[in-house]
């Protein structure tokens, strides 16, 4: 297991675990793994991590245009669908509702940053859960490799603030639905 910048709040397991992400990047790649404890259901973190198909929950003047992410959630927002948007660059290619969604760079974001899977899980963890993103990037070259260096630490920073955001409100609406 790695240190940083390609793993951040994970557990061994969660590092060495296989998400669907780990296909969709031809070998050698470099597996980027980040993760939280959240004090709120799975079912409630899931509902969050839905979110992210309005806002990317990170940095809002960086990486959405400055509009502020939804910070209620959303009546009506179903579950994310294949072929769907989600952070608004990832084009989604599997889902397991109420655990996991992947996505690829959508043609746009492949142009700026290459091609990259990531996916986004939320686990059962006693009576909380854990959210974990899993980014998955090219590493066959020097220069891939380095790249994929560079992209770790701006990620690192980005997913980090975005898994944060997500666990702030699904623990603030546990309180709440427990009073």
């Amino acid at each position: 297991m790695s240190g940083l910048p390609l793993v951040w709040g994970t557990t061994a397991a969660e590092v060495l675990r296989d998400y669907p992400a780990d296909l969709l990047v031809a070998p050698p790649a470099v597996a980027m793994t980040r993760a939280v404890s959240v004090a709120a259901p799975a079912n409630l973190s899931w509902r969050w991590l839905c979110q992210t198909a309005l806002a990317p929950y990170s940095y809002d003047l960086v990486d959405n245009l400055g509009r502020r992410s939804p910070g209620e959630l959303t009546p009506g927002l179903g579950e994310p669908e294949v072929g769907g948007r989600m952070v608004m660059v990832y084009d989604v290619t599997a889902v397991t509702p109420g655990e996991q969604w992947t996505g690829r760079t959508g043609p746009l974001a492949q142009r700026l940053a290459g091609t990259l899977g990531v996916t986004y899980a939320v686990h059962p963890e006693g009576p909380g859960s854990r959210l974990v993103c899993r980014m998955v990037v090219p590493g066959a070259t020097r220069l891939q490799r380095t790249r994929a260096q560079a992209l770790a630490w701006g990620d690192l920073v980005m997913i980090r603030k975005q898994l944060l955001t997500l666990k702030a409100y699904a623990e603030r609406d546990a309180l709440a639905a427990a009073d």
